[in-house]
C-alpha cells in the first residue's frame, strides 16, 4: 500500500513539474509575440503584422500595412518565410485586398534561392507551403513559372534530401549560433503548416534531432564550442546572439536577447513547439562531466577537394564550470568558422567575455574558391562587403588550412605550420577583459582564471601583447611554426590558484618547432598526448580512431552514421527518432494544412 502511494506520489510530482515547464513556456513564448505585435506601427514590418494575426488583434491594420510592405517586396527567402507565416496565420483575418496582394507578390517578385544550406531550407519550406496553400494553379501565376504541383514537388524533393542528409552525415552548417534560428523557424512551419501528415511528422522530429544538438552542447544557455558559422561578436561575447535566444525560449536559460530575435518570433507564431521532457533535462542537466563526440559535415567543396562534403570530427567536453570544445581544424567551412574555445560560466553572461581560444587569421582566394563560386579575382571583396573582418589580420573568426586540432577531455592542443609569404602569418590568441586573473611564467606558461574555470595556455613561440577595441589582449605571435596547448581545471580542484600552477608545471611538456611543430604532454587528467603537425593525434599510444566517429556519441545523444535514428536518453528517460520507421497516412483532403 505504502509503495502505491510513493508512486501515485512520483507520478503527481512528475504531471506537476510538467505542468509547470509547460507554462512557463507558454509564457515565454506569449511575451515574445506580445513584444512584436506591440512594436511602433509605422515601423512595423512583417514580424508584427505575424504577432497580431496570430493573437487575432488589428486585422484591418494587418491588411492595410501588408499592402504597404508587398508594394516594394525585397530580400528573397528572407522576405518568402516571413511572407508565408502572414499568409497562413491571415488566411482567415486579411481582406480580399490585402490575400490578392500577397498572392500576387509571388508571381511578380522573383526571390533568388542562396547558395548556402539555411538559404535553402528557408526557400523550399516557403515555397513547399505557399504551393499547397494555392493549389492547382498554372505555371504563369507562379514567379518560377512552374505549376502549384511542381513547385510543391521540387520543394518537397529538397526538404526530403536535407533530412536525410542531416541524419546519415550531418549538417553542412552545424552548430551556429546564429542560424540554429534558421533551421528551427522552417520546421516549425512545417509541423504546423505542412498537409502531409507525413511531413509534419519529420518535421517534428528534426526539431527533436537539431534542438537536442544544441541542448547537449550549451552552458547555461550558451552555445560553446566549435561552430560552422558564428559572428565577430558572439565568438567573443557568447550570450550576445540567437542560440542564446533559443536557450531562453525553450529552456528558460539565461536571457532573452533585447527585443528577441526574428527568429524566435516565427518559430513561436507557427508551431510554438516544445521540446519533450528528456532533451529539457539534458540541456539543463549539469550535474555530471561528460565527454561528447559528433560527427558533422562541411558544406559543399566546389574545388581544390576530392571530396565534396568532407568530414567534421567534433569534440565537447563539459563540466558545471566550464566547457572546452573543438573541430580538428583546417578549412571546414568559408568566413565564419570557429574551431576550437574554452567557454566558462557566469551568472550573467551579458556584455562578458567569457571565453578564450588561439587562431590563425587566414584570409585568401583559395578557401573562398573552394567554398563559393564567385570569380577568383572578386571574390574576397565580395565576401568582405558583408563579412567585413574577413580580410582582418586582427580578426578573432575563421578557419585555416594550416591550423590542426586535437583535444582530450580539458587539453587542447592547436597547431599551426603557415608557409612563407601566407597572407597575416601570425597566430591570434584571444585573451579577454573578464579574466580575473592572469600570471606570465617563466616556464613560458601563461595561468589565467575566469569564473570557476582555472586555464593554463602554453605558446610553442615567442609573443606580444597587443590591445583590444573594447577591452581585453590579443596575444601576437609572428612566427610560422606555431601552436597552443591549453589545460583547464575546476578551481574548487586546487587549494588555490597557486596550487593550480604548481599541478601544471609538474606535469612533463615537450615541444618542436621543426621540422614541424609537435607536442607531448601529460594532461592533468593522466594522459599522454603526443601531436605532430600532419599525423594522426595519440592517446597513451594509441591513435585516435576518426574512422569510428559516429554522429552523436556520448551519455545523453547516440547516432551511427549513416543510420536515420538518434536515440536520446536522460536518466530513465528515453526517446528514439527513427526515419526509418515513418509510417503511412491515409490521404487528406488539407491542401491548406491545419
Amino acid at each position: 500500500m505504502r509503495m502505491k502511494i510513493l508512486i501515485l506520489l512520483l507520478c503527481a510530482s512528475g504531471a506537476q513539474a510538467g505542468t509547470q515547464r509547460e507554462q512557463a513556456f507558454a509564457q515565454r513564448l506569449r511575451q515574445v509575440v506580445e513584444h512584436n505585435a506591440g512594436l511602433e506601427p509605422s515601423k512595423a514590418g512583417y514580424q508584427t503584422i505575424a504577432a497580431k494575426l496570430y493573437l487575432g488583434r488589428d486585422p484591418e491594420w494587418c491588411s492595410r500595412r501588408l499592402e504597404t510592405l508587398l508594394q516594394d517586396p525585397s530580400g528573397d527567402m528572407f522576405w518568402m518565410f516571413p511572407v508565408t507565416a502572414v499568409a497562413y496565420l491571415g488566411r482567415d483575418k486579411l481582406t480580399p485586398s490585402a490575400r490578392g496582394a500577397l498572392r500576387k507578390a509571388w508571381k511578380t517578385y522573383m526571390p533568388y534561392r542562396g547558395d548556402t544550406e539555411n538559404h535553402w531550407l528557408l526557400y523550399y519550406t516557403s515555397l513547399y507551403l505557399m504551393a499547397q496553400l494555392y493549389p492547382n494553379e498554372p505555371g504563369e501565376s507562379w514567379y518560377t513559372g512552374k505549376s502549384s504541383e511542381e513547385n510543391l514537388r521540387e520543394a518537397e524533393g529538397f526538404l526530403l534530401h536535407w533530412m536525410d542528409l542531416t541524419t546519415t552525415k550531418g549538417q553542412g552548417e552545424y552548430d551556429s549560433t546564429h542560424y540554429i534560428g534558421v533551421y528551427l523557424l522552417p520546421l516549425s512551419y512545417l509541423a504546423e503548416w505542412a498537409g502531409d501528415p507525413a511531413m509534419r511528422l519529420r518535421a517534428r522530429m528534426m526539431l527533436d534531432w537539431v534542438i537536442a544538438d544544441y541542448a547537449v552542447e550549451n552552458l547555461g544557455g550558451l552555445y560553446v564550442g566549435a561552430h560552422a558559422r558564428t559572428d565577430d561578436r558572439q565568438v567573443l561575447e557568447k550570450w550576445a546572439g540567437v542560440s542564446s535566444d533559443f536557450g531562453w525560449l525553450l529552456f528558460g536559460l539565461g536571457y532573452p536577447l533585447e527585443g528577441y530575435s526574428y527568429y524566435a518570433l516565427f518559430y513561436s507564431v507557427a508551431s510554438g513547439y516544445m521540446p519533450p521532457e528528456v532533451i529539457h533535462r539534458i540541456a539543463t542537466d549539469r550535474s555530471r562531466n561528460y565527454v561528447h563526440h559528433e560527427l558533422k559535415r562541411t558544406r559543399h567543396r566546389w574545388r581544390y577537394s576530392e571530396t565534396r562534403n568532407a568530414p567534421v570530427y567534433k569534440t565537447t567536453y563539459m563540466r558545471r564550470d566550464y566547457a572546452v570544445g573543438s573541430d580538428q581544424g583546417g578549412l571546414l567551412q568559408p568566413i565564419q568558422q570557429h574551431s576550437w574555445d574554452v567557454t566558462w560560466a557566469v551568472p550573467d553572461p551579458r556584455g562578458v567575455h567569457n571565453t578564450l581560444f588561439s587562431m590563425h587569421p587566414y584570409s585568401a582566394p583559395f578557401e573562398l574558391q573552394m567554398y563559393f563560386t564567385a570569380l577568383p579575382d572578386f571574390v574576397t571583396e565580395s565576401v568582405v562587403r558583408s563579412k567585413r573582418s574577413y580580410d582582418s589580420p586582427d580578426k578573432f573568426l575563421g578557419g585555416s588550412r594550416y591550423e590542426q586540432i586535437f583535444q582530450d577531455l580539458d587539453t587542447v592542443i592547436a597547431l599551426y605550420d603557415i608557409p612563407p609569404g601566407t597572407r597575416y602569418p601570425h597566430i591570434n590568441g584571444f585573451f579577454s577583459k573578464d579574466l580575473s586573473k592572469l600570471v606570465e611564467h617563466p616556464s613560458g606558461w601563461i595561468f589565467v582564471q575566469g569564473g570557476q574555470a582555472s586555464i593554463a595556455y602554453y605558446p610553442l613561440a615567442p609573443y606580444e601583447w597587443r590591445p583590444i577595441q573594447g577591452g581585453g589582449k590579443r596575444l601576437y605571435s609572428p612566427h610560422l611554426k606555431n601552436g597552443t596547448v591549453v589545460q583547464v581545471a575546476a578551481a574548487s580542484e586546487f587549494a588555490d590558484f597557486a596550487a593550480f600552477q604548481r599541478a601544471i608545471l609538474a606535469l612533463p611538456l615537450q615541444t618542436a618547432r621543426e621540422p614541424v611543430p609537435s607536442v607531448e604532454f601529460r594532461s592533468l587528467r593522466g594522459h599522454k598526448l603526443k601531436f605532430r603537425y600532419g599525423q594522426t593525434p595519440e592517446v597513451d599510444g594509441q591513435p585516435v580512431r576518426y574512422q569510428d566517429w559516429k554522429l552523436f556519441e556520448g551519455p545523453y545523444l547516440n547516432a551511427a552514421p549513416g543510420s536515420r535514428k538518434l536515440v536520446l536518453t536522460h536518466g530513465s528517460l528515453r526517446r528514439v527518432l527513427d526515419f526509418n520507421e515513418i509510417p503511412s497516412f491515409p490521404p487528406e483532403n488539407t491542401p491548406e494544412g491545419r
